[in-house]
C-alpha cells in the first residue's frame, strides 16, 4: 500500500496505520525515501504510472536484499498538481518523516518550489519529469533524470522545420513551463530559417479557448505547434475542431499529454514528439511492468520515476549512509555515470541529463503510433 490521499473510505487507515510502499504496513523501514506525485488532479493517471514505477523499482530492489541490506520503502504524497500542495507534502516528509530524499513532481510548476525547498535544507531532490530550463537554477543537491525543454524544444523545431513548415503559431499555458518552451522552441526555430508569427500564452482553467485560438489563426500559419495538459488540452483540441482549424497540420510538445482523453475526431492526424521511455538497456522494464500490472505502461514518465529510484538506491550503497550529506558526495560520484532503464544520464555540471531520447509520433484512431 501506499501513504498517499485516496478515496475517503480509506483515509482513516491510511492515516492510522502509516502505511508505506513495501512490505510491511506497520513498521517502519530500515531506509526510507520519499516522492512526490499528481495523484488526484488534472495529471492523476501519468502520476498513477510514476506510483507504478517505484513500487516495481522498490520491489526488485527488496527482492535483491534491498539498500546495504536493509529493506527500503518510498512514503508517497499527492501534490494534486499544486505548488502549494506539494509545498505542504515535501514538509511533512521531511519535517516529521525525516526523509533524507525526495523524487518528483511532475509539473515544472511544483517541481521547481519543491527541489528549492529541499535544496535550501541541504536534502537531496531527484527531478524525474519536470522539464523546464529554469530547473536549473534549483541547485546543487537536486537532480535531474529527465531532460529539459531546450532538449525537446530543439528536437521540435528541428523536426517541424524539417518537414517543409516555416510559419508557425504557437499556444502554451501561461506558467514557468509553457513560458520556457514557447521561448526555447522560438529560439531554435528561427535559427533554423523558421519564424513565429503568432505566439498565445493561454490563462489554464478556462471553459473555452475560442479567443486565443481565434488570435492565432488570423496570422495564417502553415502549422500550428502547441503544448497542452489536463482539461486544458481537452478543451483546446475541442475548440480548435469546433474552428475548423484541424484542417491545418498540428504538432504536439508531448503529443500523449497534449491529446489524453480528447475524442479521437478532434485529434486525428495531430503529429509531435514523446518522450522516450525506454533505453537500450530498458526493454525489461515493459515486460516487468506487464507482469506485475497486466496491461502495458500508463506513460512515457514511470520509467523515469523507476530510474530515480535505482539511482538513489546506488546512491545509499555507495554512500554506506542515509546521511543526507553523504548521500550527497555519493551522487556526485554515481550519478553522471548513471544508466538505467531509460539510458545512460550523462548529466552535466549542474546534473541535469545532456542528451534526451524522444520518439516521433502521431495520433492514428486516437492511438499513438510512431512515424
Amino acid at each position: 500500500m501506499f501513504k498517499a490521499p485516496a478515496r475517503k473510505a480509506t483515509i482513516a487507515l491510511l492515516t492510522l496505520c502509516s502505511t508505506f510502499l513495501g512490505i510491511s504496513q506497520i513498521a517502519r523501514a530500515d531506509v526510507t525515501l520519499g516522492a512526490i506525485l499528481p495523484l488526484t488532479g488534472a495529471s492523476a493517471s501519468i502520476g498513477e504510472d510514476q506510483r507504478r514505477g517505484i513500487e516495481l523499482a522498490v520491489h526488485q530492489i527488496n527482492a535483491k536484499g534491498g539498500v546495504n541490506g536493509q529493506k527500503l520503502e518510498v512514503m508517497i504524497e499527492d501534490s494534486a498538481g499544486n505548488p502549494i500542495t506539494g509545498l505542504d507534502a515535501v514538509r511533512k516528509l521531511t519535517q516529521i518523516n525525516h526523509v533524507p530524499l525526495v523524487v518528483g513532481a511532475f509539473s515544472s510548476g511544483v517541481t521547481i518550489p519543491i527541489g528549492q525547498y529541499l535544496v535550501k535544507h541541504k536534502l537531496v531532490h531527484i527531478n524525474i519529469s519536470g522539464t523546464s530550463t529554469d530547473i536549473r537554477r534549483i541547485g546543487n543537491y537536486s537532480y535531474s533524470v529527465i531532460g529539459l525543454d531546450d532538449l525537446s524544444a530543439e528536437f521540435a523545431a528541428k523536426d517541424v522545420y524539417g518537414q517543409g513548415y516555416r510559419r508557425v503559431a504557437f499556444i502554451a499555458p501561461n506558467g514557468a513551463y509553457g513560458q520556457g518552451m514557447a521561448r526555447q522552441f522560438s529560439r531554435f526555430f528561427q535559427k533554423l530559417g523558421g519564424t513565429v508569427i503568432s505566439q498565445v500564452l493561454y490563462t489554464g482553467g478556462q471553459a473555452s479557448y475560442r479567443g486565443e485560438l481565434e488570435q492565432l489563426t488570423r496570422s495564417k500559419p502553415d502549422v500550428y505547434v502547441y503544448t497542452s495538459y489536463g482539461q486544458d488540452a481537452i478543451v483546446l483540441n475541442r475548440n480548435a475542431y469546433q474552428l475548423g482549424l484541424h484542417k491545418k497540420p498540428w504538432y504536439g510538445i508531448y503529443l500523449a499529454m497534449c491529446t489524453a482523453k480528447s475524442p479521437a475526431t478532434y485529434t486525428q492526424g495531430q503529429m509531435g514528439l514523446e518522450v522516450a521511455s525506454l533505453g537500450v538497456q530498458g526493454k525489461h522494464y515493459v515486460t516487468d511492468y506487464r507482469q506485475r500490472y497486466h496491461q502495458a505502461p500508463l506513460s512515457a514518465y514511470g520509467s523515469y520515476a523507476y530510474d530515480s529510484i535505482m539511482l538513489a538506491a546506488k546512491a545509499i550503497d555507495t554512500a554506506k549512509s542515509t546521511a543526507p550529506a553523504d548521500i550527497q558526495k555519493a551522487m556526485l560520484k554515481v550519478a553522471p555515470h548513471f544508466s538505467g532503464v531509460t539510458g545512460p544520464l550523462n548529466l552535466d555540471a549542474d546534473h541535469l541529463r545532456q542528451s534526451q531520447p524522444y520518439r516521433k509520433v502521431k495520433i492514428t484512431n486516437g492511438e499513438l503510433t510512431s512515424r
